[in-house]
């Protein structure tokens, strides 16, 4: 089975002044945390330096987590290509199991590689939207067709996804040292093992 289109981008048309505020926002957040660091973006200090009134950034964010929502939203575009185009096993063309396996290791390792972005999105008030994630929607396809008999009901897909989001993140957090990148590589060998039984494969 392969991949229908994932649903990218934003749900309805811009108007043209709209979208060039949006895409002009985005620059400047972007070149803010690269040279402030993501600690120092405000949604004030965001609107001064785009040349934007207040209102116009609050109307676009809501919240602060909102700016790095967005910048991160721009990066998950990118990954979701990959998983509809690029080569196999991460792409289209390799058995389910395997995309599975591949799809976990590349998600950790968007996960490290955005971590600044994906921290300062996360906003304690608000839940994390897993039942909106695009990544559910590729996980409950890898599912279906690699083990259909355990994948007949939504929920075990949410809590793979669940394994490689939030709860990670928080770890991963709390893990902010030297051998990072190691505990990484942990999480891949260990997602490896999870998926690769849950689908019950020797």
């Amino acid at each position: 089975m392969e991949p229908v289109a994932l649903p990218l981008g934003r749900p309805r048309e811009e108007r043209a002044d709209a979208a060039r505020n949006r895409a002009h926002l985005i620059d400047v957040a972007r070149r803010m945390v690269a040279e402030l660091g993501a600690d120092k973006v405000t949604m004030d200090g965001l609107a001064e330096r785009a040349g934007l009134g207040k209102g116009t950034v609050f109307r676009r964010f809501r919240t602060r987590a909102g700016i790095f929502l967005a910048l991160l939203d721009e990066e998950e575009k990118h990954f979701q290509r990959r998983l509809l185009s690029g080569p196999p096993p991460l792409g289209p063309g390799a058995p389910a199991v395997e995309r599975l396996v591949a799809f976990g290791r590349a998600r950790l390792e968007f996960l490290l590689e955005h971590m600044v972005l994906a921290r300062a999105s996360l906003d304690p008030s608000q839940p994390v939207p897993l039942d909106e994630s695009p990544s559910l929607f590729h996980v409950r396809m890898l599912l279906g067709e690699a083990c259909p008999d355990v994948a007949a009901t939504g929920p075990l897909a949410l809590q793979l996804v669940a394994a490689l989001e939030g709860p990670v993140l928080l770890y991963l957090q709390s893990a902010d040292r030297p051998d990072l990148a190691t505990a990484v590589d942990d999480l891949i060998a260990s997602w490896q093992v999870l998926a690769v039984r849950v689908c019950g494969v020797s």
